[in-house]
């Protein structure tokens, strides 16, 4: 990729430990029609992610700019793709971080590397993006799409930290700890993002109600996997959620407060939801409208920048 030319989207994929699946869902990131750079964030990985993600960077250049994939013989693309390596494991939010700072294209997408979310949701996710109605998308699992059957335990789990997170940011979210996000740039360049792990979720949430941008849910496909298959969130980062609902919700302006106040960082570029001088954080479910500090890198891979 030229130094000059500026994708449209950044998917931002955070990496830990998921050999068995990077090659399947960077072909499927790559199938997607999209014009697009892929950024992963390798947080430190021990079952030979690492080595295959160093030799993927080494073809992401315009010559060969493709690689044939180890596991399935298929030949991708590679001259969108950049792998940035974490010295060790730090956790999804520092990893995000990293690719958000690296991140050039206008709409910013985060994708998980194991195979629960499919690529074939980033139309859906950007749509209200493109049309001037949102800043933000939350792809949500429990608005009516198809999704495997799985944890009864989890989804209560989940539901309740999403109602509790709603309760203390006033929005109605109904699904605050989806992979599934999507951000204008300019709203990331304005938010101090700190958490390092799962956290991440209810951080960014907190802010974004904080500072009155535009949220929309739209209705995602879901594939969850089992323990087995990899899975690696457990009850100690539902304990870690509550505990950021409160850490960064209690100091949450209420809607009212936040048209007189800058946003995180300086003067956002984005308008308020009402398009006037103040804002109010709305959410829409499009199913029924139809710096900290850089964690430390041993190195950088890419391809022309």
């Amino acid at each position: 990729m030229s130094a000059e030319r500026i994708p449209a989207v950044s998917v931002i994929m955070p990496v830990y430990n998921e050999r068995a699946t990077i090659e399947e869902i960077i072909r499927r990131v790559q199938m997607v029609d999209m014009d697009k750079e892929i950024l992963i964030v390798d947080d430190g990985s021990t079952d030979g992610t690492r080595e295959f993600l160093a030799d993927l960077a080494r073809h992401a250049t315009p010559n060969p700019g493709a690689m044939t994939l180890p596991a399935g013989g298929q030949r991708i693309r590679a001259e969108n793709i950049r792998v940035l390596f974490q010295e060790r494991n730090q956790g999804k939010g520092a990893a995000l971080r990293r690719g958000f700072q690296e991140a050039r294209g206008s709409i910013v997408i985060i994708q998980d590397a194991d195979l629960e979310y499919n690529p074939d949701n980033f139309h859906k996710l950007i749509e209200p993006i493109e049309r001037g109605d949102a800043d933000v998308v939350y792809g949500s699992r429990f608005l009516g799409g198809p999704h495997r059957v799985l944890f009864f335990w989890h989804y209560v789990g989940n539901k309740f930290l999403t109602t509790l997170s709603d309760m203390f940011t006033d929005l109605n979210l109904s699904d605050v700890w989806t992979c599934y996000k999507a951000f204008r740039r300019e709203v990331l360049k304005h938010l101090d993002l700190r958490e390092n792990r799962f956290g991440f979720e209810q951080e960014i949430t907190s802010k974004i109600a904080k500072n009155g941008w535009r949220v929309f849910e739209v209705p995602i496909s879901y594939y969850g996997r089992t323990y087995a298959e990899g899975k690696k969130i457990t009850w100690k980062d539902g304990l870690q959620g509550l505990w950021c609902i409160l850490r960064y919700s209690s100091r949450a302006r209420r809607p009212s407060e936040v048209g007189s106040q800058e946003p995180e960082g300086g003067r956002s570029e984005i308008r308020p939801a009402d398009g006037k001088g103040t804002a109010s954080p709305q959410i829409a479910d499009i199913g029924q409208i139809q710096e900290p500090s850089r964690g430390p890198l041993i190195t950088e891979a890419q391809g022309d920048r």
